[in-house]
């Protein structure tokens, strides 16, 4: 199994992430005068130390398990779900085949020319391919997107949804699920979208990873060895904080008392002496991955960027960036333009919704 997307079923948007698993569910309402999509359910859980080693499962009963209570948070009563491998497990390739042919003729030809374009025994791989449309090179070919994963990759995900009682009908690739997301984050930006150029910057708990966006479609990928975790490892040496402890002051406020500690949140000063330059960090490194774009492409320039991730969370980021790259720079909102289902709680979906981009792009996947 590796689904590229064809499913048209309502799914539950299940991103596997390092340190959490984020789950959504969308409806369509049918209707754009009050949102096309309505929020039927969400739910966000931390994810163990151990469970996951460098966004591969490394124990699938745990992840399984705190599936599980993701779901029972959301009383989603759904059953279907879409989940995706991150970019550096999947290969991609582009290849043109004739548009004669059937999708049955389609695969049987993919099959037999796959060991070309996949450095790994096919046996070990799982193997998926879309059309995208008609090809440059000749009008009687399309553009086939060919996308193949270690077995291992997709099948620790399926067997942990199957773990939760959830069936894996989807399996994608994370920079598709962004690509989704983006699309709907940028549904309002004027007629002249084909034209500009649209950075999406998802800060992950140990990885920082830039997509660029031209006409809508995601032309350049890179990844970073920078994310969330160096600033919650800097708050727990200097204040001598638990991670748990850590993350909570930072989703409050500073408290305007002798010792705001005592009620859950940060000295006053942890602003200037640890989250500031742990923003100017992530301005520069932003703008480092950009200068590696421009120099590996023929763009020269960035419209806009978006910040993706637990880390646009953070008081003002968007305005800081913006005054280092001197473009626009707003924080990432899927649900911007959403209804919500009766239960769904407003204002906790507004706090994770940075962090649920790629949920929501792998929940389209049945709306769509």
């Amino acid at each position: 199994m590796f689904n590229l997307g064809r499913n048209k079923k309502a799914l539950l948007g299940i991103d596997i992430s390092s340190t959490s698993i984020k789950l959504v569910e969308l409806a369509r309402t049918g209707s754009y005068s009050s949102g096309m999509y309505r929020v039927e359910a969400f739910a966000m859980e931390p994810l163990p130390a151990g469970a996951m080693t460098e966004k591969k499962i490394t124990d699938v009963e745990v992840v399984g398990g705190v599936i599980q209570k993701a779901l029972a948070r959301s009383r989603s009563k759904a059953r279907q779900a879409a989940v995706a491998v991150p970019a550096s497990a999947a290969i991609t390739k582009t290849i043109a085949m004739s548009s004669a042919l059937s999708d049955s003729e389609m695969e049987a030809q993919i099959q037999l020319e796959a060991d070309q374009y996949i450095p790994y025994p096919l046996e070990e791989v799982n193997l998926d391919f879309d059309i995208l449309g008609p090809s440059s090179v000749s009008s009687e070919m399309v553009d086939v997107l060919l996308a193949a994963s270690r077995r291992e990759n997709v099948d620790d995900r399926v067997a942990a949804l199957e773990l939760a009682g959830l069936t894996a009908e989807v399996v994608d690739i994370e920079t598709y699920a962004m690509e989704n997301a983006c699309a709907l984050q940028l549904a309002n930006i004027d007629e002249a979208l084909e034209a500009k150029i649209i950075a999406v910057a998802d800060v992950g708990a140990t990885t920082t990873t830039l997509h660029v966006l031209h006409g809508g479609s995601i032309v350049y990928t890179r990844e970073q060895n920078f994310g969330g975790n160096q600033l919650l490892s800097d708050l727990q040496r200097r204040y001598d904080l638990s991670v748990e402890d850590a993350l909570k002051g930072l989703n409050q406020p500073a408290a305007a008392q002798p010792n705001p500690l005592d009620k859950g949140g940060l000295p006053e000063n942890a602003e200037t002496e640890v989250i500031g330059p742990f923003k100017e960090a992530l301005a520069q490194q932003v703008s480092r991955a950009l200068q590696f774009f421009y120099s590996a492409s023929s763009f020269g320039r960035t419209d806009q960027l978006i910040l993706a991730g637990g880390a646009a969370r953070l008081l003002n980021i968007a305005d800081l960036v913006e005054q280092r790259l001197g473009f626009p720079v707003q924080v990432a909102n899927p649900f911007e333009d959403m209804v919500l289902a009766r239960g769904v709680d407003r204002d906790g979906l507004e706090r994770v919704a940075p962090g649920m981009m790629i949920a929501v792009g792998l929940a389209l996947r049945g709306c769509n």
